[in-house]
């Protein structure tokens, strides 16, 4: 269990709390590259860890990020009109670069008064078919690192996104619990042998084995948690490893998913879905709707459960007012275990069923739960680290992205399950800024 004060400093992400301090060291996802994928096309609002910003492609292709309020009135920009390599309010005509750059004031003759300040704007990378920004000081902007994944070509990339009515840490601790998958999950579990994609055949079997010997260790990109499952006679053991990447993702032990995390504010979530595959083109048809289909993430899926962006914050939202949509009936008849309609919906349901900062002071954790206790030290350790003056987790210039993987596989009878993931590095004593690894 955690205190009332750990909690909340675990889960309050503003700019003035510690965890909010911590956050913004990391480059955090935003938004889908494809929401912004036209130039000159409709802005987009967003807002990330509680600041209300607008997103747009200029003429040029440039990502811009900035200040949802025009700094002159405080009209929003997201009713702008985006042309000519800049985003201008339809307020007074005021124009704005990608860069924060205040290119017009039309309304203002000295024509040098737009050079004596800029609106609000934050660096954007797009990556992985997702836009990636830094809200930090400009002096602790860390190099962007790659994951593999974001180097193959769209037609093996498959994002999504939706938005859940909760903490981030409650969306997180879903991804770190293993034992939850034989009972939330035993509708679609039952499914997988019947669907042809590679996901579906990798988590079939795990309802066979509803209480597996679980372990977790820290790492130097925040720590890795194993799930061994008893295989053949042999005592060799079926293992999952999860890996949890500060501050936001977690790599899934399939081996080719990552999700993300990340507060849109305190009591609101975006849930980032990449789904890859390195031979298969699982961004094109048919295998794309077959993938998004079982999950729960079409287009129908995120409209009809409220929890898209077109969707999310109307009555379409799922939450106790209509009962998460769940079905009740066919539940008595013996029809479906929980009652909702697919996986993502099953996952939405629980946290959101708990409230929108949960009280963690109560919890009875066990043996079953190693994966949510680390996520706590890991996330609190951060939180910490920025207070000292020290290099967060995973910022490291010795992390390499590229070896960080989920995986899963067999090991033999007193093998190790670290044996499946030896490119991953043990965690170093906490440095001060600038000093090497050794």
């Amino acid at each position: 269990m955690l205190s009332h004060d750990d909690n909340m400093r675990m889960c309050l992400t503003g700019a003035d709390t510690p965890m909010g301090r911590a956050l913004r060291r990391y480059w955090v996802p935003a938004l889908l590259e494809s929401e912004v994928s036209e130039r000159d096309g409709d802005p987009v609002r967003i807002e990330i860890m509680g600041e209300k910003l607008v997103a747009f492609r200029d003429t040029d292709g440039n990502i811009g990020i900035l200040n949802e309020f025009c700094c002159h009135r405080g009209a929003s920009l997201s009713l702008g009109r985006n042309e000519d390599c800049g985003l201008r309010c339809i307020y007074h005509g005021w124009k704005f670069a990608h860069d924060g750059t205040v290119l017009d004031t039309p309304n203002v003759k000295d024509p040098e008064f737009k050079t004596r300040f800029k609106i609000k704007s934050y660096p954007a990378v797009a990556a992985g078919g997702i836009v990636w920004i830094f809200m930090g000081a400009p002096e602790d902007k860390p190099a962007f690192k790659r994951y593999p994944w974001m180097d193959l070509p769209a037609s093996h990339l498959l994002t999504t996104i939706h938005f859940e009515d909760c903490n981030y840490v409650q969306v997180t601790e879903g991804l770190l619990d293993t034992t939850h998958l034989g009972f939330l999950h035993s509708d679609g579990l039952s499914r997988a042998g019947d669907v042809q994609i590679d996901y579906a055949s990798k988590v079939g079997k795990m309802a066979d084995d509803l209480a597996p010997e679980l372990a977790a260790e820290d790492t130097e990109f925040g720590f890795h948690y194993a799930a061994l499952r008893k295989g053949d006679s042999d005592g060799s053991h079926n293992v999952r490893i999860t890996s949890f990447v500060a501050p936001f993702t977690v790599l899934n032990p399939n081996g080719d998913i990552a999700t993300l995390m990340v507060p849109v504010n305190d009591t609101t979530s975006l849930f980032i879905h990449v789904f890859w595959d390195t031979e298969k083109a699982i961004g094109e048809e048919p295998l794309r709707s077959q993938q998004l289909e079982f999950v729960g993430l079409t287009d129908h899926h995120l409209d009809s459960y409220g929890i898209s962006r077109r969707t999310f914050g109307t009555p379409a939202t799922a939450g106790h007012h209509n009962r998460f949509g769940q079905d009740r009936a066919a539940m008595r008849a013996g029809k479906t275990f929980s009652g909702l309609p697919g996986l993502i919906e099953e996952d939405v349901a629980v946290v959101v069923s708990s409230g929108p900062i949960r009280d963690r002071s109560g919890e009875r954790l066990s043996s079953a739960d190693i994966g949510i206790q680390r996520l706590y030290r890991t996330l609190l350790t951060i939180a910490k680290q920025v207070d000292e003056g020290r290099e967060p987790t995973g910022l490291g210039s010795s992390v390499d992205y590229g070896g960080i993987v989920g995986t899963s596989g067999v090991v033999d009878a007193g093998e190790p399950w670290r044996s499946l993931v030896p490119g991953h590095k043990k965690a170093q004593p906490n440095r001060k800024p600038g000093v090497p690894a050794e």
